[in-house]
C-alpha cells in the first residue's frame, strides 16, 4: 500500500514539474512580430488621437489593444532616410542615406551595418517583407537585409490593395514550431503629393473634394510663425512639384485637408485587412503589432504641405505598440521616440534577442507596458537635408527636443533657428529663440546638440557651430 501511495506521489509530483515547466516554456514563447508601416502620416490623423476630420478603426483597434505614444518622431522627415534609419537603427547621416537614393547592390557593404530582418532571421525567426521599400540597398540582397519572402516592393498601381493579399500568403505559410517577423508597408497617405498637384493617383481614385466649407477646417496653426527661418521660403520655391502650394488660400488647403483624410482612411481599410489576416489565421493571439509611420506632412500647418521641414506635424509620427497577448495598456503623453533608432530594440525586447551593438536606440517596451512611465532625461535629435529627388538643395537642418524644449537650426539663412515650448506653444507659432529669458535654455540646447553631434560623427554639426 505504502509503495502505491508513494508512486502515485512521484506521480503527482512529476505532472507538477511537468505543467510548471509547460507553463513556463509557453511564458518565454517569442511572440510573432508585425510592423504595419504608412508613408507621410503625422501623428494625429487618426481617430484614436483625437481627430473627428476623419474614421480609421482598424488603428483605432491597434490602440485599444496597446500603447499609443504621442511624442513619436521620424529621425528625418524624408521618406528613404527614415526608413534607412528604420531598418538598421542608425541615424540617416551615418548611414550616407540623408536623401532619397536609388536601389544598388552593396550600398552599405563598406559600413558597420546590421539590418532588421537578418537580425531577426539569425535569431530563429521566420521573415517576410511586404510592400514599398524606397531603402538604398537591392531586395535582391536577402543575405544582407535578411528578408527570406520578400514582395510587392516596386512602385505600381494598386500596390497597397495587394498587400493584405501577400501578407496572407507569407502567414499562412507559418507554423508555431517558429515565430515570425514581417513588415507590412503601406504608400498612402503618400499620394496627397500627386493630388496636390492635381495629377492622377498612384495607388487608387478617391472622390472629387467637396466644397471647401464641408472640408476640414484649416489647422489652428495655418498661419506662418513670426520669424520662421528665411530659408524655408528658398526652398519652398525650388521646385513646383514637391511644393505647389504657394499662391494656395484657405480653400485649397480646406480641401487638401479633405483628400488627406480621405487617404488615410483607405490605408486604414487595408490595415483591417492584415489585422484579420492574422486573426483568421490565429495568429493573432501571439502576436505584437507595431504601427508607425516613416514621416508625417505639414496638412496646412503653417502652409506647409509634404515634408523635410522640422515642424511638429512632418516630424511627428503615430507608434503604437499593440500587444495581443496582453489586456490594452493606454496612451504615453510623456516618453520620447525616435523610430528610427528605437523600434528595432523594442522589436529585439519583446522577442527576447539582444539588439545588434551598431543599434544605439532603447527599447520602448517598458514604457509600453506602463504607460505613465517615461525616461526624463531622454532627448530627441532630428535631421533634415532639403532635396528633390536626388539633387539636394544645399540646405540643411538639425532639431533637438529636451523636455519641453525644441530647437530647430538650419544650415543657412539671415535667420537660421527657431526655439518653442511643446507644453505651452505645442502649435509652434511662438518663437522664442530671441528672447531673453530663454537665453540659457538656447544655450543648454547647443551644448546637448554639438555633444551629439560629436558622438554621431555629424558632418552638419560642425558645419553648423
Amino acid at each position: 500500500m505504502k509503495s502505491n501511495v508513494s508512486r502515485l506521489k512521484n506521480t503527482v509530483t512529476t505532472l507538477v514539474v511537468f505543467l510548471f515547466a509547460v507553463g513556463l516554456s509557453a511564458q518565454k514563447k517569442q511572440p510573432n512580430l508585425v510592423i504595419i508601416m504608412t508613408d507621410q502620416q503625422t501623428a494625429n490623423a487618426m481617430n484614436c488621437a483625437g481627430n473627428t476630420d476623419l474614421q480609421t478603426p482598424a488603428m483605432d483597434l491597434l490602440a485599444a489593444n496597446g500603447t499609443r505614444f504621442t511624442n513619436a518622431y521620424c529621425p528625418q522627415p524624408l521618406c528613404g532616410p527614415s526608413r534607412s534609419s528604420m531598418l538598421t537603427g542608425q541615424y540617416p547621416h551615418q548611414l550616407d542615406a540623408s536623401i532619397n537614393l536609388r536601389e544598388v547592390s552593396g550600398y552599405w557593404d563598406d559600413k558597420d551595418v546590421d539590418l532588421m530582418g537578418k537580425l531577426f532571421r539569425d535569431n530563429g525567426y521566420n521573415t517576410g517583407y511586404i510592400g514599398k521599400w524606397h531603402l538604398p540597398i537591392s531586395v535582391n540582397d536577402k543575405e544582407v537585409h535578411g528578408f527570406d519572402f520578400i514582395t510587392n516592393t516596386r512602385e505600381r498601381d494598386w500596390q497597397d490593395a495587394s498587400i493584405p493579399a501577400d501578407c496572407y500568403e507569407f502567414v499562412k505559410k507559418q507554423n508555431d514550431d517558429k515565430p515570425f517577423l514581417m513588415v507590412a508597408s503601406f504608400v498612402n497617405p503618400h499620394d496627397i503629393c500627386e493630388w496636390a498637384r492635381r495629377q492622377s493617383l498612384r495607388m487608387e481614385p478617391i472622390s472629387e473634394a467637396p466644397a471647401p466649407s464641408e472640408c476640414p477646417q484649416i489647422p489652428a496653426n495655418y498661419n506662418v510663425p513670426k520669424g520662421q527661418p528665411d530659408i524655408l521660403d528658398y526652398v519652398q520655391s525650388l521646385s513646383w512639384k514637391t511644393y505647389p502650394t504657394e499662391k494656395w488660400n484657405e480653400d485649397n488647403w480646406r480641401q487638401y485637408r479633405w483628400a488627406y483624410y480621405r487617404l488615410v482612411e483607405r490605408v486604414d481599410q487595408y490595415i483591417g485587412n492584415v489585422i484579420h489576416t492574422l486573426d483568421k489565421l490565429k495568429k493573432l493571439d501571439n502576436t505584437v503589432i507595431i504601427f508607425l509611420s516613416d514621416h508625417g506632412d505639414g496638412a496646412g500647418s503653417h502652409q506647409w504641405n509634404q515634408k523635410q521641414v522640422l515642424y511638429q506635424e512632418a516630424a511627428n509620427v503615430p507608434f503604437i505598440v499593440a500587444d495581443f497577448r496582453k489586456e490594452s495598456n493606454g496612451v504615453n503623453k510623456h516618453q520620447k521616440v525616435n523610430v528610427g533608432l528605437d523600434l528595432i530594440p523594442t522589436m529585439c525586447d519583446y522577442a527576447n534577442i539582444p539588439a545588434a551593438k551598431t543599434m544605439i536606440g532603447q527599447s520602448q517596451k517598458p514604457y509600453a507596458i506602463n504607460p505613465q512611465s517615461c525616461d526624463e532625461d531622454k532627448v530627441v535629435v532630428l535631421e533634415t537635408t532639403f532635396a528633390n529627388g536626388p539633387n539636394k538643395a544645399g540646405v540643411s537642418g538639425r532639431c533637438i527636443i529636451a523636455g519641453e524644449w525644441k530647437y530647430i537650426v538650419y544650415t543657412k539663412g539671415d535667420k537660421r533657428d527657431q526655439l518653442f515650448n511643446l507644453a505651452n506653444d505645442p502649435g509652434e507659432m511662438t518663437d522664442l529663440v530671441s528672447d531673453k529669458s530663454t537665453r540659457k535654455i538656447k544655450k543648454q540646447l547647443i551644448a546637448q546638440l554639438k555633444a551629439w553631434g560629436e558622438q554621431t560623427n555629424d558632418p552638419v554639426i560642425k558645419e553648423l557651430f
